[in-house]
Formats: C-alpha cells, sequence, structure tokens
C-alpha cells in the first residue's frame, strides 16, 4: 500500500495557508475570534473561540484521538460561525497544550481527568460569554469524554451530540466488521493481523492496535478519508499552526495514548450508564468502519433521554462533521438549534 503522497500540499502550504487566514476573517459587529491559553486544571490549556456573533449558542467540541486536536480544521466549519460560536480545546496532553506544558507539566492523563477540565472550561464559557449552558459534541474518543461530561453535569448543557460515536460491544460484533471491512478492501495483512488480535481488546498489545488503525484507514472506501483527504490536508494549511505545532501534534498523540491506552480498551459504559438527563443526538457518518455505524445505532437504542434522534450523514465515514459540513450544520440547525431556541423563549 502507498503511503500519502504530502508533497503537493507541502509545496503549496505558505499559498494554502493565505487562502484559509482569509477564510477564516470574521468583521461582524458583535463577533468573536480568540486563541489564547486558559488555565484549566492547573495548567495552560490552548483555546479558541470563533463566531460571528458572540450572542450566538455556544458549541464545545470534545476532540478525538487521542489527542487528535481539532482546531486545524477550523477553515471547515467557516460557515458554522454564522449561527455558533465554535470552540475548539486543545486537551491536556495534545496540540498546542502538550507543547506549552510538555510531558512533565501535563501531569497524569485519565478520561476522568480529561472530562473534569472540560466541565472546568464548560463553567469558564458559560461565565465569559454569559451565556446559561453549551452545546457539546463529543467526537471518536471524545465521545468517551463528552457522554461522561453530558452525564456528570447535564445543568452545563443544551444537548449532547455524539458523532463517531464509541459504543459498547458485548457481543464484540467489531471484530467481524473490522475483519469484512478489510478483506472487502482487499487488505490481506490487515486481516491476518486482525485475526492475530482476535476479538478480546484485553488481549491486545499497543503495537498491533496502531497497525490495527493504520490498516482500516486504508481500508475506508468510497468516502473522505480521515487521514489523506482531512486531516494532514487541514494541518498542513492552518495559519494558526507552525511546523512545530505539528511536530508536537504528533508527539502528543503519542503521549496521550501511553496514558489512555488501557482505559481506552476497558472503558466501562456501565459506569456511565444509558440514562441521561438532557437531549441526546448522534449524527453519525453511514459507512464509518472505525467507530462502526451499526454499533453506534445500538447504543443509542438503548440511551434513555428527554429526547433524542439518530441521524446519520451521508457518504460519510469517520470524521463526519469535517467531510460532510454542510450537512452536519443543516441537521444542527435542524434539529438542535430549535430545542435551545424554545428555551429561550
Amino acid at each position: 500500500m502507498n503511503k500519502p503522497n504530502i508533497l503537493p500540499d507541502l509545496l503549496l502550504r505558505k499559498r494554502n495557508q493565505r487562502k484559509n487566514a482569509k477564510i477564516l476573517q470574521i468583521n461582524t459587529t458583535n463577533c468573536i475570534v480568540e486563541s489564547t491559553y486558559v488555565k484549566i486544571g492547573g495548567i495552560d490549556q490552548w483555546v479558541t473561540i470563533r463566531g460571528e456573533d458572540h450572542h450566538n449558542p455556544i458549541l464545545l467540541f470534545i476532540h478525538g484521538g487521542p489527542a487528535s486536536t481539532y482546531s486545524i480544521f477550523s477553515p471547515l466549519l467557516r460557515s458554522w460561525e454564522k449561527n455558533f460560536t465554535i470552540v475548539q480545546w486543545d486537551q491536556r496532553g495534545a496540540g498546542k497544550t502538550y507543547t506549552r506544558n510538555g510531558i512533565d507539566g501535563c501531569g497524569p492523563i485519565g478520561f476522568d481527568r480529561l472530562s473534569q477540565d472540560g466541565i472546568e472550561l464548560t463553567e469558564y464559557l458559560i461565565n465569559k460569554l454569559h451565556h446559561p449552558k453549551v452545546i457539546l459534541i463529543g467526537s471518536s474518543v471524545g465521545s468517551l469524554i463528552g457522554i461522561m461530561m453530558a452525564k456528570q453535569r447535564p445543568d452545563l448543557f443544551h444537548a449532547y451530540i455524539g458523532t463517531d460515536q464509541n459504543a459498547p460491544d458485548p457481543q464484540l460484533l467489531a471484530y467481524q466488521l473490522t475483519l469484512d471491512a478489510l478483506r472487502v478492501s482487499g487488505h490481506s495483512k490487515g486481516s491476518r493481523l486482525v485475526e492475530k488480535m482476535g476479538p478480546d481488546r484485553s488481549n491486545w498489545s499497543r503495537k498491533d492496535f496502531d497497525k490495527r488503525n493504520q490498516y482500516i484507514v486504508k481500508a475506508v472506501q468510497d468516502v473522505p478519508n480521515m487521514i489523506t483527504d482531512l486531516i494532514l490536508p487541514s494541518m498542513l494549511s492552518s495559519p494558526e499552526h507552525k511546523m512545530r505545532d505539528l511536530i508536537d501534534f504528533f508527539k502528543g498523540m503519542r503521549f496521550s495514548l501511553d496514558h489512555l491506552f488501557e482505559e481506552l480498551l476497558t472503558f466501562d459504559f456501565n459506569k456511565v450508564g444509558t440514562s441521561f438527563k438532557l437531549p441526546f443526538f448522534v449524527f453519525h457518518g453511514d459507512k464509518d468502519i472505525v467507530t462502526p455505524t451499526d454499533l453506534a445505532q445500538s447504543y443509542f437504542n438503548k440511551i434513555e433521554a428527554p429526547y433524542k434522534e439518530f441521524v446519520l450523514i451521508r457518504n460519510a465515514g469517520h470524521l463526519a462533521c469535517f467531510a460532510r459540513s454542510e450537512q452536519f450544520l443543516e441537521e444542527l440547525l435542524n434539529r438542535v438549534y430549535p430545542l435551545i431556541a424554545d428555551k429561550a423563549k
């Protein structure tokens, strides 16, 4: 399998950065455009806040990875900033937060710590922007942090939206779904590795886990690829990220996974439970094989909430909100925004 060719993106880096800087300009009367470190959980953590009107509902992203920061995707969400104030947060051990604090300064990293950081950030946003609540989006690994935050402090959030939603798998269906996807795409090495690893996640090694994920990404067909079509181009064209930031992006991912690996494989969904005291949405790529769509649907079916909806993002795999940002925005405006507007009356 050929490696992704990033040379064109590197050669055009400066031009693409200038283009995106122009896209990201906001000049409305009530706009907010801030990128700064905020003291959260006792350390400086990088937070960006962007929107055409700071009175608009706050939408807080909890990124995946671990430590795959989403601030690189800001140009893809520019159209969202007309209706929402978008907050991106480089979590403890991730991105510019990792750059600022280093290995020693980030402290121990676990899902409890990350969820508490997220709650503290939410309280900061509510106080800073004088809003009653925030809309919470948890993506991929961030969906685990997101459901923990939503469970612990539903009073802080208008709604929870899971995308690339991680889900319990008591019947070990992900094993067969992954194997089928690799076989259909012709990745014999990947299918042999998955067969060797077996369905029991508690027996997986970190090395095999990394290789498995690489093979799954390569097996993506007929939808935007999360690495070659989304992450790498966005990283290399982000006007807010220097080459040092991009190097630390990957360092932070390795560092954070070192801390979270065991907890990630054995995450206890029963501890969180399936009963939530806020509206609960899942907007999921219809062809996601990283966090399989069928598992997300099964998990959603068990959720008890005052209001809930499951929505398929068409022709999308993992990172559906960035691959199909316009449909995702449409779903936010049609399904989530009215709930907030009703409460504001």
